[in-house]
């Protein structure tokens, strides 16, 4: 029989809906019977792409004599972290806390009935190894510490949520001590951690880091950036057939991923190669940037427009599997010539690189013939296609599609695909159809149901995405739509007398916790990405507000970007701009003139600009945008704040005038 998650939407959670474990969503039910029952509870925190999640399920909670242990002493609560990232965040801490070391997924936490937890780890395996203890072993010594060491357990607690309520950043600086500081000390910080011979920071593993590559190129750091994205587009961190990016790598070469692919990951990222394509005009970054563009339509879009999460890691039970290769069944795959070109290209002709005698493709030398090779690629990526496939969360979060509608909409105006912008545009229309009710934003959908109250990353997100599709292609209803999102934003995330955005709405369960997080993490910080999205919404409005909240949370994060400045990327972009406030171009005019001109200025690296192609008639603009008809068919109002130059009429000279303005 199955348990109660099976009714749930995450297909995390139904991954689990078979086990013999009394499993329960996190939820009052399961609360209520932890505090009725005076029981601990044990919490698992997961994702459905998760390699290690699913090794302690099989191992563990498809085990009788497990779960029969699990039931016996413990209420059990299975989260999805995608769908949760506020309960993943706070027992993240905690275990932080408690071990004095690192968390990760699965998240293995026991907790008070009131949610307060005394102990936690990570993956635990069936039988003792690693320097682990047995699963088994484990539950029966935490029952016993819950029954015999109660005193000791409510002083650690009481100890536990003294630390949290002084974890939220305190203090701030005045908009008066603001200087570009930090933003120096940041890329110094990175030029330190930089791997010169194989891009990205630090050792192994590596991750993509997409905030930082995005600092990198705006200050003029391109050697970080481009030395980084090259090497990933060269390396089995890309999928050299099919498109898109895993995770992370595990060595320092960028050569084995852990194989899952996540959307959050490859929406960030082709923004990046698009500015880098801009920046260089390097064709391995437009070719990078189609096929992952492609990848996203294909096997991540939902037939009613919205984008999945994630592939997993595994298929068959086997990490990689779906992937990589065995060296003789590419050679009966492909004619001599392919092979010859494959081989040395994709480096089957030296030593395997994976488990089993097998190679994981990635480019080991350049290639010779181009057109053989695009044609060996395709039969390989059909035979690959024949494969047993890695399982798809199909769950759609708004904070994701954002990331991915934001990275669609900025590569399809850069590269004239309107395709992308398109693709774009249907997640769009998803999110405003089926997570846009009652003027609040539901965080997830699945099977055409949505539920659970957004987060500040879906906001925030969501205007940032929306300000790269006005720039694609105006409209008035995208704009009220970006505005309507911030003043939920103000009214429901904002701290106005501290500065910042709490991570969940005021309105929101009571938690342990409210975090108000300020440091990027796989994804770039809710609070950077909400200040530069108010600053850039204000230059587009007029509406001070948004421009005051921005200010009010760079002056409570300062003294740590300041003192501390690794992770602050996103909140330095913001600063950036709050210093410096961003260019505003609007062109007006007519059809077909109008868009070659907003063509043209596309495929200008204009990191500081916002720029808007409005035709003449538009009603109901702002003042900022409202900008008379002239004769010509096109004319470009150049503006900072309130200061605009004379409307220019010539293209070249426009060009030549944001140049000067500072913002090419």
């Amino acid at each position: 029989m199955s348990n109660r998650l099976a009714s749930e939407t995450s297909p995390y959670l139904r991954q689990h809906a078979d086990n013999p474990v009394d499993w329960y969503p996190w939820g009052p039910e399961a609360l209520e019977r932890a505090r009725r029952e005076d029981r601990p509870i044990l919490l698992s925190i997961g994702y459905s792409a998760c390699h290690w999640c699913h090794v302690m399920a099989h191992e563990s909670f498809e085990d009788a004599e497990i779960a029969s242990l699990m039931n016996r002493e413990f209420v059990n609560i299975k989260v999805d972290r995608e769908e949760r990232p506020d309960l993943d965040q706070i027992y993240q801490t905690a275990h932080q806390m408690l071990a004095r070391g690192s968390g990760g997924w699965p998240l293995t936490m026991f907790l008070a009935p009131d949610g307060t937890p005394f102990f936690g780890g990570t993956y635990f395996p069936k039988t003792a190894r690693y320097g682990l203890p047995a699963f088994a072993e484990l539950l029966a010594r935490v029952g016993e510490i819950w029954r015999d060491r109660r005193a000791e357990i409510g002083e650690q607690s009481e100890q536990l949520r003294i630390a949290f309520s002084r974890m939220l950043p305190a203090g701030g600086a005045p908009r008066s001590e603001f200087s570009d500081a930090p933003v120096r000390a940041m890329l110094e910080n990175l030029r330190a951690n930089f791997d010169a011979r194989h891009g990205g920071f630090g050792a192994a593993p590596k991750f993509p880091h997409p905030a930082d590559l995005e600092l990198c190129l705006r200050k003029n750091e391109t050697a970080m950036a481009q030395t980084t994205l090259a090497r990933m587009c060269e390396g089995g961190i890309y999928d050299q057939l099919g498109g898109g990016f895993c995770r992370y790598s595990v060595d320092r070469y960028w050569t084995i991923p852990h194989f899952e692919k996540m959307l959050y990951d490859n929406g960030p990222l082709l923004y990046l190669l698009a500015d880098a394509w801009l920046v260089t005009g390097d064709a391995l970054y437009a070719r990078c940037a189609e096929e992952t563009a492609n990848w996203i339509m294909r096997e991540m879009q939902d037939a009613e427009g919205g984008y999945y999460s994630s592939l997993d890691a595994d298929s068959e039970r086997e990490e990689g599997r779906f992937y990589v290769w065995d060296r003789e069944e590419i050679r009966s795959l492909l004619s001599a010539a392919e092979f010859h070109e494959v081989a040395a290209h994709y480096g089957l002709d030296q030593p395997p690189n994976f488990e089993n005698r097998r190679w994981h493709l990635r480019v080991a030398a350049p290639f010779q013939d181009e057109p053989l090779l695009k044609q060996a690629k395709r039969k390989l990526f059909a035979a690959r296609e024949k494969r047993v496939r890695p399982g798809r969360d199909e769950k759609i979060l708004v904070s994701w599609n954002a990331l991915a509608i934001r990275g669609m909409a900025h590569a399809g105006r850069v590269f004239g695909r309107q395709d992308w912008l398109a693709s774009a545009r249907r997640s769009l229309d998803f999110v405003r159809a089926r997570l846009w009710k009652d003027g609040r934003l539901l965080a997830t959908a699945k099977d055409g149901r949505a539920h659970l109250a957004a987060y500040l990353d879906d906001y925030a997100f969501l205007i940032g995405a929306l300000l790269e599709l006005l720039q694609a292609e105006f409209s008035g209803a995208d704009l009220a739509f970006a505005e309507a999102l911030a003043e939920v934003l103000l009214a429901q995330f904002e701290d106005p007398a501290a500065g910042g955005f709490f991570f969940t709405a005021g309105d929101h369960e009571k938690l342990l916790l409210r975090p108000k997080p300020g440091h990027d993490t796989a994804m770039p910080s809710g609070n950077g990405v909400a200040a530069l999205s108010l600053v850039r919404l204000a230059a587009l409005t007029g509406e001070a507000r948004y421009a005051r909240a921005a200010e009010r949370t760079l002056e409570l994060f300062y003294p740590e970007m300041r003192g501390r400045p690794a992770g602050f990327a996103q909140l330095a972009l913001a600063l950036e701009e709050l210093l410096v406030p961003p260019a505003v171009l609007v062109l007006r005019g007519e059809q077909p003139d109008l868009a070659e001109w907003s063509s043209a200025m596309a495929r200008e690296f204009l990191p500081g600009m916002l720029s808007l192609a409005i035709e003449n008639g538009a009603a109901g603009l702002p003042t900022a945008l409202d900008k008379p008809t002239r004769p010509e068919p096109v004319n470009g109002w150049l503006c900072r704040g309130v200061s605009c130059l004379a409307p220019i009429s010539d293209l070249a000279a426009l060009r030549e005038a944001c140049k000067q303005a500072g913002v090419g």
